[in-house]
């Protein structure tokens, strides 16, 4: 039986995950799960699953939930380290890294030292502090396994080759919501227009970075990390549809594609069970209907948060961690009307060109520069006030 443990259980990908895990109830034992401040849906899950620990990591709720609502054979800790603690405990075999942002870095770190399997849905761990991790990863033995669907569809298809075999990687985007818009109709973006995602159903702040294409940034970032790839071995195309999740071109000229309907659990459960796959609760391919799978480039020019990304990739040291706190503030803010659509990636760009570059950077100095570039961030003024 495996042992698993899901941070942020009550997210989008972590309710996925809990879907999954029921399915294979006989092979795998749900023993942790986490969320921040939604106790109510984590205490649901405990008298579901059972777990053994239940964190809840805003500390300051501990005089507020009602501790009856949980299972009664959960025991339920609060405060961040709490997730790291359980990440690391000698009773969890793999950890599903599912929480948003920053904030899930310390306990994905806390996997990899002691060498967890860790399923990564959490992609800034990697563009925050990818050689780190990735080296963390190389001494302790743990395994890192992607769940973006993304990188899930290279990582099956890498399976078709060696390593050496590789010419490039690319990755697809549905293009969010505004495919195919005009610079001005970007400018009068609103957040309830900009999380209408045509495709995915996901959380607010993947499905905005999903509409100004710096989700595929952050991806591109991850990607070099995780599968050891040139910046200029990664490309990204628009692919509405979303069936084709990212394909991988070999030296040969050789092209192998991953398909499957836009639904998280398949990547999840792949990583869940690898080497093995097994019956999934996800939907299946129709072949009785009629497909017409459309690619393109992207707009590089109209959507310049994804360049940010390659930028990224290319310099490394310092630039994830700023570029990764900035947009996560930038996006706070213009949900909470402070900024507009437009200023997202303005906002980024700025911060990273401020900001002090180290090549070579420690776990400590990146976690600096999260905060300072979070400070900058919310002092900077959108020229919706100009």
């Amino acid at each position: 039986m495996k042992r698993i443990a899901v941070l942020g259980s009550t997210g989008s990908i972590g309710t996925s995950c809990l879907e999954v895990l029921d399915g294979l109830r006989d092979q795998m034992v749900l023993v942790g799960v986490s969320a921040h401040t939604r106790w109510q849906d984590l205490a649901a899950q405990t008298l579901d699953f059972e777990p053994r620990w239940a964190v809840l990591s805003d500390a300051g709720l501990a005089d507020s939930v009602s501790t009856s609502a949980f299972a009664s054979g959960t025991k339920l800790v609060y405060g961040a380290d709490e997730l790291s603690k359980l990440a690391s405990h000698d009773d969890v075999d793999v950890v599903v890294a599912a929480i948003v942002g920053a904030a899930g870095l310390q306990s994905t770190v806390a996997a990899v030292e002691a060498g967890k399997t860790v399923a990564i849905a959490n992609k800034e761990t990697l563009v925050v502090a990818g050689p780190q991790v990735v080296e963390l990863a190389r001494k302790t033995g743990a395994k890192l396994l992607p769940v973006d669907s993304e990188h899930s569809a290279v990582f099956q298809a890498m399976q078709s080759g060696s390593k050496r075999e590789v010419k490039r990687i690319v990755l697809t985007s549905s293009g969010g919501p505004f495919r195919g818009a005009t610079r001005e109709q970007l400018e009068a973006v609103t957040p309830d227009t900009a999380l209408r995602h045509p495709t995915w159903e996901m959380g607010p702040k993947i499905t905005i970075d999903s509409a100004t294409l710096m989700n595929k940034a952050l991806e591109v970032i991850e990607a070099k990390w995780l599968f050891d790839l040139e910046p200029e071995q990664i490309e990204v195309v628009v692919h509405p549809q979303s069936v084709v999740h990212s394909f991988v071109e070999f030296v040969d000229g050789s092209c192998i594609a991953q398909l499957s309907p836009p639904d998280m659990k398949l990547p999840i459960q792949y990583a869940l069970t690898w080497p093995e796959r097994m019956e999934c609760p996800g939907p299946k391919m129709d072949w009785s209907s009629v497909w017409s799978l459309d690619f393109h480039p992207p707009d590089r020019d109209l959507f310049p948060a994804l360049e940010l990304g390659f930028e990224v990739a290319r310099n490394g040291g310092t630039c994830g961690a700023v570029l990764n706190a900035a947009n996560e503030v930038a996006v706070d803010r213009f949900l909470q009307g402070q900024l507009k659509f437009v200023d997202i990636p303005r906002v980024c760009r700025a911060v990273l060109d401020a900001h002090h570059f180290d090549p070579s950077p420690s776990l400590s100095e990146l976690v600096r520069l999260d905060v300072w570039a979070r400070e900058e961030t919310t002092r900077w003024k959108s020229s919706r006030s100009t």
